[in-house]
């Protein structure tokens, strides 16, 4: 059954420059927000819309179980600013989830800031409600890296 887990977090960075570097570039802002974890993205199929697929490739060193995670965009709404990610191959489905989904839905708090509000759709194999919450908890936790790693680069970019 596929559970949901929602958490938000505001980044000190404007609605469209935000919306931008996640929706549209997307494939060349990762590795610079993420240099030390993650190699490059590789954008393999579709036109940066819903159904295309993103190839991200792990660093060797990075605390990764797996060297790269293949996701495909299954939500873009330009007009209410959200993305859907799934991951498809490899990532999270190589560590236990049979499932894993982030969605990001921005909205301006005022010029310079943006309030994002994360939902996080999983599935597991292991039923143990122990071993689900710290899954839940890790993986929520690398999503807000990612947004105060990239909240840091455009800054530092701007």
């Amino acid at each position: 059954m596929v559970k949901e887990f929602i958490t938000q977090a505001e980044v000190g960075v404007g609605l469209e420059t935000l919306w931008t570097a996640l929706a549209k570039d997307f494939p060349n802002i990762v590795p610079k927000a993420l240099p030390d974890i993650v190699k490059d993205v590789q954008l393999t199929e579709g036109n940066g819309g819903i159904g295309t697929i993103l190839i991200f490739n792990f660093l060797p060193d990075a605390r990764s179980v797996t060297h790269y995670q293949r996701e495909k965009i299954t939500e873009f709404d330009e007009v209410n600013h959200e993305i859907g990610l799934q991951v498809i191959e490899g990532g999270y489905l190589n560590q236990g989830l049979t499932y894993y989904k982030t969605t990001f839905q921005l909205s301006s708090i005022e010029d310079h800031r943006t309030l994002v509000n994360v939902k996080i759709s999983y599935d597991h194999e292991s039923s143990s409600e122990v071993e689900e919450s710290v899954k839940t908890s890790k993986t929520s936790q690398s999503t807000l890296f990612f947004l105060k790693s990239l909240e840091k680069y455009l800054l530092n970019e701007a």
